[in-house]
């Protein structure tokens, strides 16, 4: 393919000088395997721990995500010393936050593939687009916090034990407005993922994290100044607690990205480009715009727009359909848990604990990395093929390599952090942790068996969130397709004959393990014949993009 005067201009790319870097001097340069030019850019070299090549990003996100799941765990834990009881009605905000969930993936997940995009879009328009999504998440995030304080009732009733459910409402009116929060929080997190700025997120889980244990050691923990004689603790206070330190970050998040992203771009009144111009043929790991870019003469808007809505709402609709799907069949089995009473509800709560927990704190770090890079791998490809081009030329194994590179090393890194941790906690830790937790034998019983029964799912689990990172960075039509594939041909069915059968706390566990732990298998390999038919579309030259631009 001839290079054109676009890939071969010296301030293509936003302004960014490119050289031809080629075996030999003639004109045009092709590369010896691809017959396609190979773009380098001119920044500068950066280090591998930095936040904007793979080993950096990753080490953010594990930071990012490990501080949310250690309070996670100590929260529970300052609860049980409370009221054992009540470590059941904390599970009511997860189920709120499942609920969030799909909205939450919606929006947010089209960053990957839209605002990751560096290749061909300025960091202006970059920053319209973020602006918008946080703009259109928070306005979400409100809607959905009215309806979940006005309906506490109707959801305490499906998904709080009959036991502690009267006691329940206040937490979870009080909880309606955290989840509103989170959902500012996830917003902020995924478009600063994909303009590179993992510090973002990272400040936002520091700052939440140290305020809720600040407040826990002082308000709940067997330390705390607030005992019987001086004011009533309960799981309500924790509630309280928990809003306020996520507003606060939230907050705080906000005015960290405002700072270090789109205060710069304001003042310089829109003018600095971040089209780096690094092309496929180029380490797709290390990409990065640099805060001393070339600066532009045009001058672009970074309010929210609805033309910049749209241009996210048409990737979004996918991922939204993908994870409204899931989370209703999900939230549907749930309420069969529920029915079952606190015993059975409560070793679920903790096993969701245990799996959502650390053990998956190495999952979604690695996801959100592989997805970062695979975005901007994915958009200099298309920059590449042409940006409006929906027949795009055959890929070479090298391009496609580049641009699944990120998704095999977190695949490997998957393996090597799972295996041994679910070892770990079926021969060691579920059942002693399951008891320190809930107080109970029975429950600690539960929770160890659920756990041994499925443990070796979640590798399955592990390796195909990493896989589904091509598909959602790439083709979001693609990942919806396969995820619909596996919830209805695999989920819906038994989901049916959980709803029909007659569960007691003595059989329901059999099939409850079939429906979550058949369908990360199940999953993993409708993953693997997506991808590969995803690498054969590029090859051969038949697949058909969408174009989501303005």
């Amino acid at each position: 393919m001839l290079p054109t005067d676009e890939t071969t201009s010296p301030k293509a790319a936003g302004g960014m000088t490119l050289r031809i870097d080629s075996p030999t001097t003639t004109t045009p340069p092709y590369n010896d395997d691809s017959n396609s030019p190979r773009l380098i850019s001119s920044t500068k070299e950066k280090r591998w721990f930095h936040r904007t090549q793979y080993p950096g990003s990753l080490l953010f996100n594990i930071a990012t995500f490990i501080l949310p799941a250690l309070y996670s765990t100590l929260s529970k834990l300052w609860i049980s010393e409370l009221d054992s009881s009540l470590v059941v009605t904390t599970d009511a905000f997860t189920y709120m936050n499942t609920i969030a969930e799909a909205f939450n993936e919606g929006l947010p997940r089209a960053a990957w593939v839209i605002i990751g995009d560096k290749a061909s879009r300025s960091l202006a328009s970059r920053l319209q687009l973020s602006h918008t999504l946080i703009l259109c998440q928070t306005m979400t995030g409100v809607l959905l916090a009215i309806i979940f304080t006005a309906a506490a009732d109707e959801f305490a009733g499906k998904f709080v034990p009959e036991e502690v459910r009267s006691r329940s409402l206040a937490y979870v009116r009080i909880s309606a407005w955290t989840v509103m929060g989170g959902m500012v929080e996830t917003a902020v997190g995924s478009v600063s993922r994909a303009l590179d700025r993992t510090d973002v997120p990272t400040v936002i889980a520091t700052v939440k994290v140290v305020a809720n244990i600040v407040l826990d050691l002082l308000f709940l923990s067997r330390f705390r100044v607030v005992r019987k004689g001086k004011g009533e603790v309960g799981v309500e206070m924790q509630a309280g607690l928990q809003l306020c330190c996520q507003m606060v970050a939230a907050g705080v998040g906000l005015g960290y990205f405002w700072w270090r992203e789109s205060w710069k771009v304001w003042k310089g009144g829109g003018r600095r480009s971040t089209r780096t111009g690094t092309g496929i043929d180029g380490d797709g790991m290390g990409m990065d715009h640099d805060d001393d870019d070339d600066l532009e003469d045009d001058t672009v808007n970074l309010r929210p727009s609805w033309d910049a809505f749209m241009v996210l709402l048409r990737p979004g609709i996918f991922t939204f359909a993908e994870s409204g799907i899931r989370n209703a069949l999900y939230l549907w089995l749930v309420t069969t848990i529920v029915a079952l009473g606190s015993i059975y509800a409560t070793a679920w709560g903790i096993f969701n604990t245990i799996r959502w927990g650390l053990v998956m704190v190495p999952v979604t770090a690695l996801e959100q990395t592989s997805l970062q890079f695979i975005g901007h791998g994915w958009g200099a490809w298309r920059k590449d093929v042409g940006i409006h081009v929906l027949r795009p030329r055959p890929a070479t194994w090298r391009e496609v390599l580049i641009m699944v590179r990120p998704a095999l090393y977190s695949l490997a890194l998957a393996l090597a952090f799972e295996v041994p941790i679910a070892i770990f906690l079926s021969i060691f830790g579920a059942r002693p942790f399951a008891l320190y937790i809930s107080g109970s034998e029975a429950v600690a019983d539960v929770t160890a068996y659920m756990w041994r029964t499925i443990d070796w799912c979640y590798i399955f689990y592990a390796m195909s969130t990493q896989l589904a990172t091509v598909l959602l960075a790439t083709r979001p039509k693609w990942y919806l397709a396969q995820s619909v594939a596996s919830n209805i041909f695999y989920v819906l069915p038994w989901a049916v004959v959980c709803q029909v059968k007659d569960l007691s706390q003595g059989n329901a566990w059999t099939w409850h393990s079939l429906v979550f732990g058949g369908s990360l298998v199940f999953s993993f390999v409708i993953i693997l014949v997506f991808d590969v038919t995803w690498v054969w579309s590029l090859r051969t030259g038949r697949a058909k993009l969408d174009v989501f631009r303005e």
